[in-house]
């Protein structure tokens, strides 16, 4: 039972099914397939692979996102850093975008290219029961190595979205000139708070009911029906955590004012000043946002994976095909 889990899991041009598949199939899927690793029985060349493979998706699938919705995170953007009653601006809505995708690329690659090795690892090592946390945990360690890129990127994309520099290049000089270094990673612990349950939470919910639906329908699911799975994913994670992205947004746009001391302090002048509310600011555009963002970048994400893995060398599976058959 535990080789039918795994392949269904991580293969897109299969699925083993107990009745229907022999042992030897089995294995011969999960070695095929796009996420396909182990850093023991295999050759270096499949790990690689993967993360190559998990770059290309992955980077692929963030620009797209990014390009298409960017509009939306702006909006959001200034009203979770509005203050008291100041309106809303809805020039400029593609501020930032240019040098925000110089950032959203590699950390879209990093995170995949991260995600998908580390999950095939742990997924052989876990029980088939405990799947979801290996979901959780390559989510986690991706957004971790994600952040170092992500949060820069985020900090001087917010900053031009509420207005206070019009092009990437002057903010990232004023920055530097102003703050030093750690201003481009204003609010990185805040970012961590939000980013790194958001990305375990969005993974584990999008795999596992992906997971469901395919032993269900007994077959692979199609572009449309990821994409579906994806926009729900992304939009309970980002209902969730709309209060952690506001504390996030009101540190990384205060710049050298230092209105906030930390995050302890944010959630504090937040309740005193605004009440409880204030937490919910964006929700709406957050949430049809992040929803609408996880149905492209799903749907990008696996419509690339197959792409790639159609395109690998047939010598590759041969290979594969004849070590199968030696267990």
């Amino acid at each position: 039972m535990g080789h039918f889990t795994l392949s269904v899991m991580v293969n897109d041009s299969a699925i083993s099914l107990p009745d229907t598949c022999s042992k030897r199939k089995q294995n011969f899927l999960l070695q095929n397939s796009f996420a396909s690793v182990s850093m023991g029985d295999e050759k270096p060349f499949d790990f690689l692979r993967t993360l190559f493979e998990g770059v290309i998706a992955g980077g692929t699938a963030g620009v797209v996102v990014e390009t298409a919705l960017y509009p939306i995170d702006t909006i959001k953007t200034r009203l979770q850093a509005a203050r008291g009653g100041e309106k809303l601006i809805l020039k400029g809505l593609y501020s930032g975008l240019a040098g925000n995708l110089a950032g959203v690329l590699p950390a879209s690659a990093l995170f995949v290219g991260v995600y998908e090795p580390i999950k095939q690892k742990l997924l052989r090592i876990f029980p088939e029961n405990l799947s979801a946390f290996s979901h959780l945990t390559a989510g986690a360690i991706g957004g971790m190595a994600a952040s170092l890129i992500r949060v820069p990127t985020e900090v001087i994309k917010q900053r031009m979205q509420t207005g206070q520099f019009t092009s990437a290049s002057g903010a990232v000089r004023f920055i530097a000139s102003k703050e030093g270094f750690k201003g481009f990673y204003a609010g990185y612990g805040s970012f961590l708070l939000r980013d790194l349950p958001f990305d375990a939470i969005q993974f584990c919910i999008y795999e596992q009911i992906r997971i469901g639906y395919m032993l269900a329908a007994r077959r692979n699911l199609n572009d449309p029906e990821n994409a579906v799975i994806g926009a729900f994913a992304g939009a309970l994670t980002g209902a969730i955590t709309t209060p952690l992205d506001v504390i996030k947004t009101r540190l990384m746009v205060q710049g050298s004012a230092n209105q906030y001391k930390g995050i302890v302090d944010c959630v504090q002048t937040i309740i005193k000043e605004e009440g409880p509310r204030a937490f919910l600011k964006g929700i709406g555009p957050r949430v049809l946002w992040i929803g609408i963002g996880g149905s492209i970048f799903f749907g990008v994400l696996e419509s690339t994976k197959r792409f790639l893995a159609e395109r690998r060398p047939t010598v590759s599976q041969h290979t594969y095909s004849d070590k199968s058959k030696d267990k």
